[in-house]
């Protein structure tokens, strides 16, 4: 008779996985506090040192945040939690151009067709303010990644749809990113992509989803063109060099 050995778990992880159930089932809410180290090691019957690695599981997973240096506190992971997680196991499975491009002309067309439907008059104003630093940083020739990030997570925003933000998150990370590669080889690539984001934003404001979602759409395939004008190809490999920073 063949009996394979058992496959214990260590207890570290046995604590994160309780804990995490009480979060996820609502048993501890965003803002409730967590037990003190001393009184979850006495509840569970461990030492210190095993809840506290439980617990540094909770902080990577985004579930638990420090609103002191001993005060641990349930949060609410965002896309920012999530996205560097999923964008590592992307670069390790070796995504394409192609892979991410095909997935991000579906859903950044859309969260621009949602933003022009639902943004509010603060979302629009959180979206000027982008584009009035993106202005800056181009006329200082300073980069602009990092604001474009942060433009196209704004417009994701608009639509309050929490599964838009948190699916599209790895895949602009990653995508995005990429902005480096072509800039330099292709003329007015900063410029075009300010204008492509104002003509967005003026759709927005004046409730043109149909607009909004064409604009977001060219400003797509013409990023596709910036990367081949760049001398690489769709089923290039994504430069991981470029993707954290």
């Amino acid at each position: 008779m063949q009996i394979d050995r058992l496959q214990l778990q260590p207890a570290y992880q046995a604590i994160f996985g309780t804990l995490q159930k009480f979060i996820l089932s609502g048993s501890l809410r965003p803002g409730d506090a967590l037990p003190p180290e001393t009184e979850l090691a006495e509840k569970f019957g461990v030492n210190r040192s095993t809840i506290r690695e439980g617990i540094r599981q909770l902080e990577a997973e985004g579930l638990v945040a420090r609103a002191s240096r001993k005060k641990l506190v349930v949060a609410v992971p965002g896309a920012r939690d999530v996205a560097p997680r999923v964008t590592r196991a992307m670069v390790m499975n070796n995504v394409t151009f192609r892979e991410l491009f095909d997935v991000a002309i579906m859903l950044e067309p859309y969260g621009a067709e949602l933003a022009a439907r639902l943004a509010t008059l603060d979302d629009v104003e959180a979206l000027d303010a982008n584009l009035a630093k993106q202005r800056a940083q181009i006329a200082k020739g300073e980069p602009t990644i990092e604001t474009d990030l942060e433009f196209h997570s704004l417009i994701a925003a608009c639509s309050g749809n929490q599964v838009l933000l948190l699916s599209r998150a790895p895949v602009s990370m990653l995508l995005f990113k990429s902005f480096d590669i072509i800039a330099p080889d292709v003329d007015s690539a900063e410029h075009r992509n300010l204008v492509a984001h104002t003509e967005i934003v003026e759709r927005v404001r004046s409730r043109d989803a149909a607009g909004a979602r064409d604009w977001m759409e060219r400003h797509m395939r013409d990023f596709e063109r910036g990367w081949l004008l760049a001398g690489r190809g769709l089923d290039d490999r994504i430069d991981p060099s470029i993707t954290y920073g």
